[in-house]
């Protein structure tokens, strides 16, 4: 592992989607989301996604300069088109239109359509947390993982992220609906590491513990992660009459969607009542007796919190081989690599 301050990396990100063709905005806000994940030690949506990023846009799946816009609205609720635009950008504009919805109907739903990978949604989620509203975000991809019963890729590991304030540290779930996310598949390879058997099968439908062999991720709960990746499905995709899985079981090509939305908490009440009683919810079950083995309770997100406040001081960890792979493409976009926090000292 070698540390990088987080500004540099996201100076260095950056750089490269700009050279990969992204727009100065939407590359900033691509690494930005990208360092944030990879800070809380989400390293499975961090910067190890960067080299597939161009290889999509080469490919035409994502457009580098599209712009996301809303195209319909009808009271508290609005479609937004991407047009392939980074995953990012998109749904940041899905979850501000959310949130201004809220702002006059108490509750917003603003749906996104032809998004492309959108990274760790709590992000979106949180933004949601930080206006006085509870956030809620889903995505829907192409198949990646088993649906239960099945050998083979059935359904997406599609994401949810719930967040809401308290008076401390927002409570912020991040869960893929797989048992891990596909990402953690890509950092046990970057990083030389073997997997635990129950994520993921082989083409036999075999658990495997070599990430090289991974022929499909597995649902998380077996009937309960493949229940609720096919409702983010339904919600998130065939709401908008543009399906994903049916279309790609179908031989056809998918699509990727999302949805966004904000709940306004003093449509119910004082928000600081809300937010007192979430802070003590918090603190009865970290005050739990603990099971063998535990240190403490945590809550959804507070290790995130903590790491990354950890890591924005003393340096944010790469893997070597996810280095390797980054100074592959900046040799050939012309990109210098980044200058380790050891280079500053």
């Amino acid at each position: 592992m070698t540390l990088f301050r987080a500004e540099t990396l996201k100076a260095y990100v950056s750089a490269l989607l700009q050279a990969g063709g992204y727009t100065g905005a939407h590359a900033d806000r691509t690494a930005d989301i990208l360092v944030w994940a990879d800070a809380r030690g989400t390293n499975s949506h961090g910067v190890l996604r960067i080299p597939r990023y161009i290889e999509m846009v080469g490919l035409g799946m994502i457009n580098p300069t599209a712009d996301p816009h809303v195209t319909t609205q009808d009271g508290a609720i609005a479609v937004v088109e991407a047009g392939k635009a980074p995953g990012p950008s998109a749904m940041v504009v899905a979850m501000d239109t959310a949130i201004d919805l809220a702002s006059q109907f108490n509750i917003g739903w603003c749906s996104a359509r032809n998004i492309t990978h959108a990274g760790a949604v709590g992000y979106f989620a949180l933004r949601a947390a930080e206006r006085g509203c509870i956030g809620i975000v889903m995505t829907a991809s192409g198949p990646l993982m088993a649906y239960h019963g099945a050998k083979v890729s059935g359904l997406s590991t599609n994401p949810i992220s719930i967040a809401a304030p308290s008076t401390g540290l927002p409570l912020l779930l991040d869960m893929s609906t797989s048992t891990v996310a596909l990402g953690k598949i890509m950092h046990a390879k970057d990083a030389g590491l073997s997997i635990p058997p129950e994520w993921a099968i082989d083409a036999d439908g075999a658990p495997v513990t070599d990430p090289a062999q991974v022929a499909t991720l597995t649902p998380l709960g077996g009937p309960k992660g493949s229940g609720l990746s096919l409702m983010i499905e339904v919600m998130s995709s065939l709401l908008v009459a543009n399906p994903v899985i049916s279309t790609v079981l179908g031989g056809g090509k998918g699509a990727m969607n999302g949805a966004a939305i904000a709940i306004k908490i003093d449509a119910f009440g004082a928000p600081e009542v809300f937010t007192d009683h979430v802070a003590g919810l918090g603190q009865r079950l970290k005050s739990l007796p603990k099971a063998p083995a535990t240190d403490e309770i945590l809550l959804p997100g507070e290790r995130g919190f903590r790491l990354s406040q950890e890591r924005m001081r003393d340096g944010i960890p790469l893997a070597d081989g996810t280095l390797k792979r980054l100074k592959n493409l900046g040799d050939a976009l012309g990109v210098a690599p980044p200058a380790t926090i050891e280079d500053d000292q």
